[in-house]
Order: structure tokens, then C-alpha cells, then sequence
């Protein structure tokens, strides 16, 4: 499953969505707004997609995790809008019969999430510079 949502993204809701009975691991990725990039300090972030391009590669990705490994159930979702530090702005949760094969699909899903699905990120810094970076980047 994925989504792309205004709304805060609660985690527990994802963990509890992707345990099956048949899997003995769940792992699940939590991307927040840190305070710092590079030099520069970090008061918030704003995201904005264009769903109907951003869903299509979410799916995209779920689908290509599922061929790779023996997942029980994956969920991606990504906030956007205006993010304050510490907000999560993306999170993807994994449930696989065995730790390493559920560590290695969430890792997978995240990256690939993170080059390919097209969401701009806008940082706002602490000195009122604004800067917009390409996805992938």
C-alpha cells in the first residue's frame, strides 16, 4: 500500500498494518526533519508532489520489493506540506518472514523511494534562505 498524505503519519498505525502471522519481522524506516543540513540549520521543510507521478512510482516500488523478497505486507507513505523539526516526513514499513530479508526490503523500498518518486523538498533555514532540491538529489 502506499499513500501520500497532509496528515502527521502515525507509525503505529503502519507496524500494526503490515504484521502477519506468517512473518517473523517487521521493520520499519522513520524519515524526521533533522535541525542541520550540511552547515546550514534547519527550521522546517516543505513537500509537494505531483500525486498522480509520485503514486505511480510508490507503486512502482512496492511492487518491485515484493518481487525481490518474501514480503508479507508493505506500506510507503509520504507527508506533504509545511514539516516543522522532528515531524516524520516519510516512512516505510516492512514485514518479511526473516529479519535480514525484512531489513534489506525496507532498505531497498526507502532508497529507491528517495531516487525515484518525484516529491520536492524546500529547505527553510534559520538565516530566512529558502532552497528547493530536486528529487534524488
Amino acid at each position: 500500500m502506499i499513500r501520500l498524505t497532509r496528515e502527521p503519519i502515525d507509525y503505529f498505525r503502519l507496524t500494526e498494518a503490515v504484521r502477519r502471522n506468517a512473518c517473523g519481522a517487521v521493520v520499519v524506516f522513520l524519515g524526521t526533519v533533522r535541525d542541520l543540513t550540511g552547515n546550514q540549520i534547519t527550521v522546517a521543510l516543505d513537500y509537494e508532489a505531483y500525486p498522480g507521478m509520485a503514486e505511480k512510482k510508490m507503486t512502482e516500488i512496492e511492487a518491485d520489493t515484493r518481487e525481490r523478497w518474501p514480503v508479507g505486507d508493505i506500506l510507503l507513505e509520504h507527508r506533504l506540506g509545511h514539516l516543522e523539526v522532528g515531524d516524520i516526513s516519510v516512512a516505510v514499513a516492512v514485514s518479511c518472514p526473516h529479519r535480514v530479508q525484512a531489513f534489506e526490503a525496507c532498505r531497498h523500498a526507502i532508497d529507491r523511494l528517495k531516487e525515484l518518486v518525484p516529491i520536492w523538498k524546500k529547505e527553510n533555514w534559520a538565516d530566512g534562505r529558502t532552497e528547493w532540491v530536486h528529487p534524488g538529489a
